[in-house]
């Protein structure tokens, strides 16, 4: 949860920053069902390592645990600049230049990673890793709870476990910093007088693995188009072999449709959750109608590269499966503890 405002006393002493002339950025843990992995505590850590490889980067000012303060990154997102649609040619190269920028990041400069952590360029290690995350800590944690949505609309039980299978081996690369959430809101444009100038923010779920996750994630949630798709794997390409990656290109061809189709079959279980929990207690056909739509669209794209369902249900018994999920929900919630909620996350 982030806050924006004046720098002012006794913060401002403290950070020997002159009070009211600096806005600053207040960041909260947002308390979320999980639905993504978060491998480092301190966002704070991973901006330091930052600092010096990365331009952009917002600086962290101060790191309280419970809240750190941020340095505020001044400009508008590219969210609201461009909502949907093309994003144009020389915005690309700028991201496909920020992922190179990440390359440079070596390991022993970010903190310590989990005992469990797979070993620099097993890629294969890697997808086990986040595939086992998406399953145990997505998936079957909010059985209990969703289990029966899930069921209702044709997800597949299994469905992690049989992308495994048919996923083939991947070529070895060696792993690099991973933001794994640039997409358009977390993408910032400022004026300068030499242009424009990107920078990303929100590095709370970075990881350090395979760098065509971090493609794939990226490709998914900017929602190109399918020619500015084919343009951004290209310049990233381009990106990673003029700073000297080539190795962590390797296979892409055969590899990055893998992650693709990886990130598809994940979403669904986090997408059909966050549909569930915006409905209100008494939802309307509009908004029934808009979380169906929002969940056959998961669905459709998990469908089609991966054949994980014979079809996708139309929006009625999408609808009606919703509408009995409400209502056995309220239920639930009104004889046991307060609802959790996953609306913070992604």
């Amino acid at each position: 949860m982030n806050r924006i405002a004046a720098l002012r006393q006794p913060l401002a002493f403290l950070l020997r920053k002159p009070s009211g002339r600096i806005l600053a950025k207040f960041r909260t843990p947002f308390h979320a069902v999980e639905v993504v992995p978060r491998i480092w505590p301190s966002e704070a850590q991973v901006l330091r390592a930052l600092e010096a490889r990365v331009s952009g980067v917002p600086r962290c000012l101060a790191d309280f645990g419970e809240w750190s303060l941020h340095e505020y990154i001044d400009g508008q997102a590219l969210a609201d600049l461009v909502p949907d649609g093309p994003v144009g040619s020389e915005r690309l190269m700028a991201l496909a230049g920020f992922f190179a920028c990440l390359a440079d990041v070596t390991e022993d400069e970010l903190p310590p990673l989990p005992a469990d952590w797979p070993r620099d360029t097993d890629s294969r290690g890697f997808l086990e890793w986040i595939a086992r995350f998406a399953k145990e800590r997505v998936q079957l944690s909010n059985q209990p709870r969703f289990g029966w949505l899930f069921e209702a609309i044709g997800v597949p039980e299994d469905a992690i476990d049989r992308f495994m299978r048919s996923a083939p081996a991947l070529t070895p690369r060696p792993f690099a910093l991973l933001h794994t959430d640039v997409h358009r809101a977390n993408v910032v444009m400022a004026r300068t007088p030499e242009g424009e100038r990107l920078s990303v923010i929100d590095w709370e779920l970075a990881l350090f693995g395979d760098p065509l996750h971090d493609l794939a994630t990226h490709l998914v949630r900017m929602n190109y188009d399918k020619a500015e798709q084919d343009l951004m794997v290209r310049m990233w390409a381009d990106a990673m072999r003029r700073a000297g990656h080539e190795p962590m290109t390797a296979g892409m061809q055969v590899d990055l449709p893998v992650y693709l189709g990886f990130e598809y079959v994940q979403s669904v279980f986090p997408d059909v959750m966050r549909a569930a929990l915006l409905l209100p207690d008494r939802p309307g056909e509009r908004d029934l109608g808009l979380a169906a739509e929002r969940i056959r669209r998961a669905l459709q794209r998990a469908r089609e590269p991966l054949g994980l369902l014979d079809e996708v249900p139309d929006e009625r018994v999408v609808v009606t499966a919703l509408r009995e999920w409400v209502a056995s929900d309220k239920a639930r919630r009104q004889e046991g503890p307060g609802a959790v909620d996953c609306r913070g996350d992604r």
